[in-house]
């Protein structure tokens, strides 16, 4: 039967549609599928492109998010209000604006109140609203929000007319197409978002940032991206951390795209027991702390990072971060640190892709300037909008009053006119007819109650005309100027500033990673490097040092931890390289502009956080080589007086790891470096008082890796080197001195002429009368009648600080005790450090 019907079918042809099949069918259009499958999938991907996913340029929202903030301002949720369930805000969107699931409305109003996910939250929420471990927000019955104030910098206006209105999707609403948007909030809080075809990722700025480089455009109009970058210096994230490579932001400026390094911050330090801890206190934006801390215990289970031995959250529940990482004794820690910036998300990169829908329409990847400009072109047409509203609102009160003002310099006419009208019509149309007025001003006579009549209120009437003239006459000069506009959105830019304007959160590194250099960002100025015995170092002023007279108690130079103390100062210049020495006979290089600078009473960080040293490794000698100049050696002295001349070429360039200074002894360490011309005179002094002249020329130079000659034969097993001077070979013995001071605050100055030279490794001769009331040797300088003006700084271990002029330190002879130089505060405290200072300004004491 089949086959009989198809030749059939086939001998008939094709049969004609008559009347009653195209009546029950209706019309038919042929197409190519091809061709429906394109124009349906374009409709689909254009309507998630400008409904959905991408931003507008001029409000930086998304449609839901500005559906959500217009609901909460509709409904009086503002900042001032009492907080209301959030699902009371999730049905009132679903109802009204956004035809979608609940869960997009809801976690889309959780984001807006997430602290680590929004740089400036629009939304004010109270309850559970998620963590930075990836826990979700609690159920929306269970949690309450509100508009922040700041959320309503973006609504303000919007009453009068500034910005066009849509039909909702069923048109029993209107709703907003755009926000007024005074905050530049597409860079304010950036924005993630997926398309068909197309992704955007806008990273979050600083608002003063923002504000400035906007009225920096307003004023040069013609400003580029480095003009701009002076103000805008880079995005600003909400978990702050650290940005690197200048390049890398100004291209992703220039360009719309690009990628930048961010990490989060971490701190090597030790804790009371010795052992060494990194601290995580931030990680990067959109980082899921919990997954990353799994990732590192998950690297240490696979051995693929060594020495750890504890990881633990103690982060607080207000998104505090603090991750701590316990090591092993004899681990390294700088080492670890760079392997989990290597294998974690402890850094990463975020990919910017500045796109946005332009006049609400059309996506487009924007540069800086043009997210600026647009945001521009935008506020200039809600201010000139909001200006033509206020003008007419002006003009009809100025109508109104000038109908008033007529009326109460006629008022008697005016009475008797109303009296002799049989009713409100005819009195509307004998006022309008008689005096020359309009329907609504004289209605509005009609309206007026006889206390208006009274001086008082007269007086008000013709003072609220003259103002509300003046008014019109100042909103028509807005309107008529272009620059006046701009003067207004400057002047609400200034305000925005002065209300919301805060700090960076966010560090900007302005080499690549592992390149710290900022010499160019930093200006060169004295600074004092200070270092304590177990590794604390910092960067500060000297002008926090103040001169006083000899035996004065000081002032409170740090803050050490228990059991610390302070072991040395550096006198150098920010750009300054620094050479540290370690016991281990390692050198390491190093910039004084990365030591951080701290406060005077600050502890500084640990030293570890900069240089790769090993186990029970530590910093032992500090050299600037901004005082190297003219030098050709670097001598070195162990602490059992082992000595060796290296030339100083070998330490210009010092790998990141450190080189070998000088190979050591299992029972020695390196402690005394000092550079020198190759013709000068040695002085080495030791703790229980003896000193040794020789000639430089007595020891040969030698490569890094040897192990050096004897400078000093110790009497005394516990006796130890103090102290090494190196004496130009061209000075005359009368002018230089040498300065020691010992552990009880004793200290003296002593004519070098009586040091005889001797031959090297001989056990020298007396330079201090050392007993119980004076204490050992801690520090020995050389200084001349040249510096007279200079000064002495005196630390204790307890943290005390004195700084002496060299002129108030008597001259006195060898064998001698000395004067008391320093009285201590606390009982039990000794010197720990001395520095010489050749400072060019002084700060006296008021």
């Amino acid at each position: 039967m089949a086959k009989k019907s198809t030749s059939a079918a086939a001998t008939r042809g094709p049969k004609e549609p008559n009347k009653k099949e195209t009546f029950a069918l209706g019309k038919i259009d042929r197409t190519s599928i091809v061709q429906e499958m394109e124009t349906s999938y374009l409709d689909y991907a254009m309507s998630v492109i400008v409904q959905r996913a991408l931003p507008d340029v001029r409000d930086g929202l998304k449609p839901v998010h500005r559906r959500i903030l217009y609901a909460m301002w509709q409904i009086g949720l503002k900042a001032g209000a009492k907080f209301r369930k959030s699902a009371t805000v999730v049905g009132e969107v679903l109802g009204k604006y956004h035809p979608h699931g609940d869960t997009a409305v809801y976690d889309a109003l959780v984001r807006m109140a997430q602290d680590f996910s929004q740089r400036y939250q629009l939304v004010h929420g109270q309850g559970n609203f998620g963590s930075m471990d990836g826990d979700s927000a609690a159920a929306m019955r269970y949690t309450e929000a509100k508009l922040r104030r700041i959320a309503e910098e973006l609504l303000y206006d919007i009453d009068k007319e500034t910005i066009p209105f849509i039909p909702n999707f069923d048109g029993s609403q209107q709703e907003p197409s755009v926000l007024p948007a005074k905050l530049p909030n597409l860079l304010l809080n950036g924005t993630v978002g997926i398309a068909v075809g197309m992704a955007t990722n806008i990273p979050p700025h600083n608002i003063s940032e923002l504000c400035r480089g906007i009225i920096r455009l307003i004023d040069s109009p013609e400003a580029g991206v480095e003009e701009l970058m002076e103000d805008i210096t880079g995005p600003d994230f909400p978990t702050g951390g650290r940005i690197f490579n200048v390049r890398d932001i100004k291209q992703a400026y220039a360009t719309g795209k690009g990628s930048i390094v961010t990490r989060g911050e971490a701190e090597i330090v030790e804790n009371k027991k010795g052992d060494f801890q990194i601290i995580i206190s931030s990680i990067p934006f959109q980082v899921n702390k919990a997954t990353m801390i799994e990732k590192i215990a998950s690297l240490v289970k696979d051995k693929k990072i060594e020495g750890i031995r504890d990881l633990r959250d103690e982060s607080d529940k207000d998104d505090s971060v603090r991750v701590v990482v316990d090591l092993k004794r004899d681990a390294y820690p700088k080492k670890i640190l760079n392997r989990l910036f290597q294998l974690t998300q402890l850094q990463q990169t975020f990919h910017v892709n500045m796109l946005a829908l332009v006049d609400g329409l059309q996506p487009r990847v924007l540069t800086l300037k043009m997210v600026l400009e647009e945001y521009l072109k935008h506020r200039q047409v809600v201010v000139r909008r909001r200006t033509e509203y206020d003008l007419r609102k002006a003009e009809d009160r100025a109508h109104i009053l000038e109908g008033l003002k007529l009326a109460l310099l006629h008022i008697d006419k005016i009475i008797s006119t109303i009296k002799k009208s049989k009713n409100g019509e005819e009195a509307r149309g004998n006022l309008m007819t008689k005096f020359k007025l309009t329907e609504r001003q004289a209605l509005a006579i009609l309206d007026m109650r006889l206390q208006a009549l009274a001086g008082l209120e007269r007086l008000k009437v013709e003072q609220e005309l003259k103002d509300k003239m003046a008014l019109i006459k100042e909103l028509q000069a807005i309107l008529a100027s272009k620059r006046r506009i701009l003067g207004v959105i400057k002047d609400e830019l200034k305000g925005i500033l002065e209300n919301y304007g805060d700090e960076r959160r966010t560090k900007i590194v302005k080499g690549a990673v592992g390149e710290f250099s900022q010499e160019d960002l930093i200006p060169k100025e004295d600074t004092i490097i200070l270092m304590t015995q177990d590794g604390y170092i910092k960067r500060q002023d000297p002008k926090q040092f103040k001169v006083q007279g000899r035996g004065g108690k000081g002032v409170i130079g740090l803050t050490t931890k228990e059991e610390d103390t302070v072991e040395r100062l550096l006198s150098t210049d920010t750009h300054g390289d620094l050479l540290f020495f370690t016991t281990r006979g390692r050198v390491f290089q190093m910039k004084a502009y990365d030591v951080p600078a701290a406060s005077r009473t600050a502890k500084g960080q640990s030293i570890v956080n900069f240089l790769q040293l090993a186990p029970h490794e530590t910093v032992s000698a500090l050299i600037s080589m901004g005082d190297v100049a003219g030098a050709k050696f670097l001598v070195m002295v162990t602490h059992k007086g082992v000595m060796k001349k290296v030339d100083i070429e070998s330490f210009t360039k010092v790998r990141r790891s450190g080189l070998i200074a000088i190979k050591l002894r299992e029972d020695d360490r390196l402690d005394w470096v000092g550079t020198s011309t190759g013709k000068d005179h040695l002085v080495l002094v030791s703790h229980d008082g003896q000193a040794i002249r020789f000639e430089e020329g007595k020891i040969r130079a030698m490569g890094r890796g040897a192990a050096g000659v004897r400078g000093m034969k110790l009497k005394q097993e516990k006796d130890y080197i103090s102290g090494m001077v190196i004496v130009g070979g061209g000075k005359k013995d009368n002018g230089p001195k040498l300065l020691v001071v010992m552990e009880n605050g004793f200290g003296k100055r002593t004519a070098l002429e009586q040091y005889k030279v001797q031959g090297r490794g001989g056990s020298g001769i007396k330079t201090a009368n050392i007993t119980g009331k004076t204490g050992g040797i801690v520090s020995t300088y050389l200084v001349t009648n040249d510096d007279k003006d200079n000064d002495v700084v005196i630390i204790s271990e307890k943290g005390q600080v004195i700084r002496l002029g060299v002129k108030t330190v008597p001259i006195i002879g060898r064998a001698t005790q000395g004067v008391r130089l320093m009285r201590f505060k606390i009982g039990g405290d000794h010197v720990a450090s001395v520095t010489y200072l050749k400072t060019a300004a002084v700060v006296t004491e008021e």
